[in-house]
């Protein structure tokens, strides 16, 4: 039997964060934070193909929808991060050029899925399919890209929580520029990148789970899947410590994800009410039958049947 002791001493003490967030091929720099942001676009995209073939729909139209709804996503991530973070852009020592650079970081999620829907929306209308099954086809995948994407926050060494004794704090460079001048250089925190990741992917399983088991839709998928995401940003939110715009005492996100969280919630209760099934088709116009045949009239007598009559 292996000693508590020597257990203990084979559990890192803590999480290093990578010594780099860039690497050059050439004059090119490749950073970890945009590679982060694509695989979780691939990963989403092929989780959604797989969902929208078992909804009936064609895996291609994903790729179409996403060609409208990733652009537009993208801008508005960082428009809501700029608006919730503007000190870095517009306070004293800002430089609002910055605000273009989104290869550094910062994307905020609440704007990227409204403004994403907006994409979205438009995508599925030049696809001839209904708006509310695609949401609900996306919303697991929608929650593993978050998960992906919070690697690049873990790169870039950012939006941690903070001050922990617990073996699993993050170290943070304290030569670099997000390490917090209040606290000594060995200082560990929480890592709530790892937070969010973890519980983005325990929500996007429980989704698929009642969307199976319960035959979710009319966008309810979509609506369950805010209600978890903003259940797990409050708490998370509450342990972060990076620069934001506060609000009565509250950091502007807790307070996003309070009113969106409930109004989500309560949507669902109502949409639920309204249609408490799903589907039948994701097409906007129902296919439509061939009308039958009308049957041929009888020859009159004396007259060869035009059926009976050959070239």
């Amino acid at each position: 039997m292996i000693p508590l002791a020597a257990l203990a001493g084979l559990v890192p003490a803590s999480i290093p964060s990578p010594p780099t967030a860039v690497w050059h091929l050439g004059p090119f720099p490749l950073r970890a934070y945009a590679f982060a942001i694509l695989l979780g676009i691939a990963a989403a995209t092929w989780i959604a193909q797989r969902r929208w073939a078992e909804r009936g729909g064609d895996p291609e139209q994903v790729l179409e929808i996403a060609f409208w709804a990733v652009p537009f996503g993208i801008i508005g991530g960082r428009i809501y991060h700029v608006i919730s973070s503007p000190a870095a852009y517009f306070g004293e020592g800002g430089d609002p050029i910055r605000a273009l650079y989104i290869w550094e970081g910062g994307l905020g999620i609440w704007g990227a899925v409204a403004f994403g829907a907006v994409g979205a929306w438009i995508g599925c209308r030049r696809q001839g399919v209904r708006f509310a099954p695609f949401a609900d086809t996306l919303a697991p995948a929608l929650l593993v890209a978050q998960a992906i994407g919070r690697l690049g926050n873990w790169f870039n060494q950012e939006l941690f929580g903070g001050p922990t004794t617990l073996p699993w704090g993050l170290e943070i460079d304290p030569a670099g520029p997000t390490f917090p001048a209040d606290f000594p250089a060995d200082t560990l925190f929480h890592p709530t990148f790892l937070y969010e990741l973890l519980w983005n992917l325990a929500a996007a399983a429980l989704l698929v789970y009642l969307d199976r088991r319960f035959r979710l839709g009319h966008g309810r998928v979509f609506l369950l899947y805010v209600v978890f995401y903003t259940v797990g940003r409050l708490w998370i939110e509450l342990l972060r410590i990076d620069p934001a715009v506060q609000v009565a005492g509250l950091r502007i996100n807790v307070w996003t994800s309070i009113l969106v969280g409930v109004s989500a919630l309560v949507a669902f209760v109502v949409v639920g009410r309204r249609h408490p099934g799903r589907e039948t088709t994701v097409l906007l116009a129902a296919p439509q039958e061939p009308a039958p045949e009308a049957p041929a009239a009888p020859a009159a007598p004396g007259e060869q049947d035009p059926a009976e009559r050959t070239l």
